[in-house]
C-alpha cells in the first residue's frame, strides 16, 4: 500500500501581512477604472489555507470523545464515517446523580469554546462568555455545562478538514452530509460518555436553536428543559436563499479546489471566497441602523479623485470580519454546516411540523430578537404557539434589540435572566 502524502501543518495562523498589497497612492492611474489592482485587499498570502484546529495543534481546554472505528457512524443522508471524534468542554462539576448538567448548543461558526478567555487553543473569547460562568445566568457554580463542537465542524470534532482513516488524508470533498439530527446523536453519545441520563436543560441560538428543537423531538426524555433562540421549526425560502449565495461564494473561488486545498501552501486556500461568504452574512446577521450609526458614508481615506476600489469604512468592516473567519475557520465546513441548517426540518420524515412537536414532553423557552431579519420574530411566534397549545411552553420572550440577529449574542443583559428563570424553574420542579 503507497504511503500516505504527508499532510501540511495549518498551525502558523498569525502570521503579520505584508504590505505588497497595499494600495497605491491617488495620484496614481490605476486608481481609475475597473483595474482591481488600487484595491486594497483584506486577504494577505500568508493567511493559512484552513483555519481548521488539527492534532497535534494547543488543544485548550478542548476534551476528546473518540466514537470508535468498528462501529460506523451510519448518517441520516447514508453516508458513513468512521472513527468520529468529538471535541468539547465543561465547565462546573456534575453532581452525583448527574442532575445538573446543561447543554448549550452553538451555531454557524461557534465552537466547543462557550466561556472563557481567549489564548492557547482559542484565538477567540467564549462565544457566550457573558452568560455562562460564576454567578451568571448560566451558573457553573450550580450548573455543569457542556458544549460540544458541532459534526461537520472544524475545531475538534470530525469534519472535512479531519483525516479520512481509510485514506489518511483529509476528507475534503469526500466528507458525506450531515444533518442537525446527525448533529444531536453526537451530542447523544458524549451525554452517554459523560454519564448523563437526563440534560437539565439543552439551550441555543441560532443554528443551536435547531439542535435544541431536535433534541425535544428525538429524544424527548433526555432532557428537563429547552431553550430556543433566534431559530425555526425549519428553514424558510429566504434563510435558504441566504445560504446558497454564502456557498457559491466559496465554491466560486479558483482556490477551492472542489474542496481538496488541504495541501496547498498558505495563501492559497480558499480565502477569498470564505471571506465574501462571512461578509455576506455579516450583513444580513445585522441591521440598516446599526450599520448606518456605525458607518454612515465615512471612507476609509480622504478622497480627493474618485476610484472605483476606494473604500467606504463600511466596505473595510466586512473585509476584516471575513478575514477574522478565515483564520479560525474552514471552507468546507462553511459549506457542510450551511447545507445542515438549509435541511432543518423538524416535521421531515415526521408527518410535518405539527407531529413532530407531539413528542416534546417538556417546557420550552422561545426567544425573538425584535430586528431579526435572517429568523424573523414569526418563526419563533409559530413556536410559541404551538408549544402553548399542547401545554409546553415555558415562556416566550422578545428581545428589544437594535443589532439583528446577532442579538442573542450581543444582548446578555436581556437574554440572560429569561434563561436564569428557565433553570429556576427546573431547580423547582426537581
Amino acid at each position: 500500500m503507497a504511503k500516505p502524502t504527508p499532510v501540511r501543518s495549518h498551525r502558523a495562523r498569525t502570521r503579520t501581512a505584508h504590505r505588497a498589497d497595499a494600495a497605491p497612492p491617488l495620484s496614481d492611474p490605476r486608481r481609475s477604472g475597473l483595474a482591481r489592482s488600487g484595491r486594497p485587499t483584506s486577504h494577505p498570502s500568508r493567511l493559512p489555507v484552513s483555519g481548521a484546529w488539527r492534532p497535534g495543534d494547543d488543544p485548550g481546554r478542548r476534551r476528546f470523545l473518540h466514537l470508535p472505528g468498528s462501529r460506523p457512524f451510519a448518517l441520516e443522508g447514508g453516508g458513513v464515517l468512521r472513527g468520529v471524534d468529538v471535541a468539547y468542554e465543561t465547565w462546573g462539576e456534575l453532581d452525583a446523580d448527574g442532575s445538573n448538567a446543561v447543554l448549550v448548543c452553538h451555531a454557524l461558526t461557534g465552537d466547543s469554546h462557550v466561556a472563557g478567555p481567549s489564548g492557547h487553543g482559542h484565538p477567540t473569547a467564549g462565544w457566550w462568555d457573558d452568560l455562562v460562568g460564576p454567578g451568571r445566568a448560566i451558573d457553573t457554580d450550580r450548573w455543569f455545562v457542556v458544549c460540544a463542537n458541532v459534526l461537520g465542524g472544524c475545531q475538534g470534532t470530525t469534519g472535512p478538514a479531519s483525516i479520512d482513516p481509510d485514506t489518511g488524508r483529509p476528507h475534503g470533498a469526500r466528507f458525506p452530509v450531515v444533518t442537525i439530527r446527525d448533529v444531536v446523536r453526537t451530542q447523544a453519545a458524549l451525554a452517554d460518555h459523560l454519564g448523563v441520563d437526563v440534560w437539565a436543560s439543552v439551550i441555543g441560538g441560532s443554528m443551536g436553536g435547531m439542535q435544541a428543537l431536535e433534541w425535544t423531538v428525538m429524544f424527548p426524555d433526555r432532557m428537563r428543559s429547552v431553550g430556543a433562540l433566534a431559530t425555526t421549526a425549519a428553514a424558510g425560502a429566504q434563510q435558504i436563499a441566504w445560504s446558497h449565495v454564502g456557498r457559491m461564494a466559496i465554491a466560486g473561488d479558483p482556490n477551492w479546489r472542489d474542496g481538496d486545498y488541504y495541501d496547498a501552501p498558505d495563501g492559497e486556500g480558499p480565502h477569498q471566497g470564505l471571506a465574501l461568504a462571512r461578509s455576506i452574512a455579516q450583513i444580513h446577521y445585522r441591521t440598516e441602523p446599526v450599520f448606518e450609526e456605525r458607518f454612515g458614508r465615512r471612507t476609509v481615506e480622504p478622497v480627493d479623485r474618485l476610484s472605483l476600489w476606494d473604500r467606504f469604512q463600511v466596505e473595510s468592516y466586512l473585509d476584516y470580519q471575513g478575514e477574522k473567519l478565515v483564520r479560525r475557520f474552514d471552507a468546507n465546513s462553511y459549506l457542510v454546516l450551511n447545507k445542515a441548517m438549509d435541511l432543518h426540518d423538524l416535521g421531515r420524515g415526521r408527518g410535518g411540523v405539527e407531529r413532530a412537536l407531539d413528542r416534546v414532553r417538556v417546557p420550552v423557552l422561545t426567544m425573538s430578537i425584535d430586528s431579526d431579519s435572517l429568523y424573523p420574530p414569526y418563526q419563533q411566534e409559530q413556536l410559541r404557539d404551538g408549544f402553548a397549545e399542547r401545554g409546553r411552553l415555558f415562556d416566550h420572550v422578545s428581545i428589544a434589540s437594535p443589532h439583528g440577529h446577532d442579538g442573542f449574542l450581543l444582548e446578555p443583559a436581556q437574554v440572560g435572566p429569561p434563561l436564569a428563570r428557565l433553570l429556576d424553574e427546573v431547580t423547582a420542579r426537581g
